[in-house]
């Protein structure tokens, strides 16, 4: 059974809590403001004041509530630490306030951030506590014994712990002796996100972002989404490119995503002298983003554990929004990412640390055309079938 009817009924009255939310964009977001879609009629949210926000929360099917958050404390590492701070001590006493007005029933914590004011919230409030997990959230706390414990202990003090995947579930118990009860819940396409209706012919935003960025129709077309970050692994594919050229492929590369790699990727891409084929997009919106699919033939993202960048993939929600618009996957097997890509059924598994795979499986998929259309085929089914279908009318 779903986990949301599982766990709900009409007369359950369930606060929200979650730092980070719409209008902010990022995967605990959208995976936070999913879980909300399944019961706008029994939900409220608190979360953290962010630019837009003012805008975007009448328009939603629940009520949301904000504490201010000065925009100053999002620059630099002091900021960082006082807006941590700010948080902590915002979501600690609002819930209380908030209880005492509506006396809801169940509160949901969206990650594992800020866990210190969901413990005291367990000893003040007499009400049912979720605590949802995605990755880099459990990573941060077991990287000091004391907070590694204060963590458990609160995990222990909650009704349900859920994980968006079966890695972190595993990476939970691996790390932290909990006796609560643990539950699955993957991350959903949803289809909204997009601005798609009836309307809208992918064929021809195929066209327009291919001729947009010079992309020969006949060119199969590489992408890849995210943040520019070195575990995403985008300079692995850049320096597959001179190899499939040479291989008599006519591939090009779409980089959709910002980030503090920029200007080391373009300089690869000219060093390898395929700078006319690599396509930097810089940040691109929800409403955009489905033209860019639409022009992509194979979605690559080989994330690997990058030491030094204190993270691990939870799950890979491009993934399955990639197999929504029909395409195949490259994908390393490593974190979560198994639970979004099958072996040979969506996509193509290749070890984290193996360029090698990775070259194979793309020219595999240049090259084979077939293989493309039946695995894109099968990840758009299971992208649909797990997928939120307009429940609500959400305006993002």
């Amino acid at each position: 059974m779903d986990h949301y009817q599982n766990q709900m009924t009409p007369q359950r009255n369930i606060l929200v809590v979650s730092r980070l939310f719409f209008p902010r964009m990022g995967g605990i977001e959208e995976y936070a403001y999913n879980r909300c879609l399944k019961d706008p009629k029994q939900i409220k949210v608190l979360a953290a004041g962010y630019p837009g926000d003012r805008t975007f929360d009448p328009r939603q099917p629940f009520p949301i509530y904000r504490w201010w958050m000065p925009q100053w404390l999002l620059i630099g590492f002091v900021g960082s630490l006082l807006k941590q701070i700010f948080s902590m001590f915002w979501s600690l006493v609002l819930p209380i306030w908030i209880y005492w007005r509506d006396r809801y029933t169940s509160l949901e914590w969206c990650h594992g951030y800020d866990f210190p004011s969901l413990l005291l919230l367990t000893y003040i409030l007499p009400v049912r506590f979720t605590i949802y997990l995605h990755g880099n959230d459990v990573l941060c706390p077991l990287r000091n014994s004391r907070l590694r414990w204060l963590f458990t202990y609160t995990l222990n003090r909650c009704d349900l712990v859920v994980c968006n995947s079966s890695f972190t579930k595993q990476y939970l118990l691996a790390n932290c002796p909990v006796t609560t009860p643990i539950e699955i819940v993957n991350p959903q396409v949803r289809p909204a996100k997009f601005g798609l209706d009836a309307t809208t012919n992918l064929r021809e935003l195929r066209i327009q972002v291919r001729q947009a960025w010079k992309i020969p129709t006949s060119a199969v077309t590489i992408i890849t989404v995210g943040r520019l970050v070195k575990r995403k692994g985008f300079d692995r594919v850049i320096r597959c490119l001179p190899k499939l050229v040479a291989a008599g492929i006519d591939v090009h590369y779409l980089v959709c995503g910002k980030g503090k790699m920029d200007g080391e990727l373009k300089d690869l891409a000219h060093q390898l002298e395929i700078a006319e084929r690599v396509h930097f997009t810089g940040f691109v919106t929800d409403d955009e983003l489905a033209g860019y699919y639409a022009a992509g033939d194979i979605f690559a993202m080989p994330t690997f554990l990058e030491p030094n960048e204190q993270s691990i993939e939870g799950f890979g929600i491009v993934y399955l929004e990639a197999g929504y618009f029909g395409m195949p996957v490259i994908a390393s097997k490593v974190g979560g990412v198994s639970d979004a890509v099958k072996q040979d059924l969506n996509g193509i598994l290749i070890a984290p640390d193996s360029d090698a795979e990775l070259m194979t499986g793309l020219q595999r998929l240049c090259q084979d055309v077939s293989m493309r259309q039946r695995l894109g085929a099968q990840g758009q089914k299971i992208a649909i079938a797990s997928s939120i279908q307009n429940e609500v009318e959400a305006n993002v």
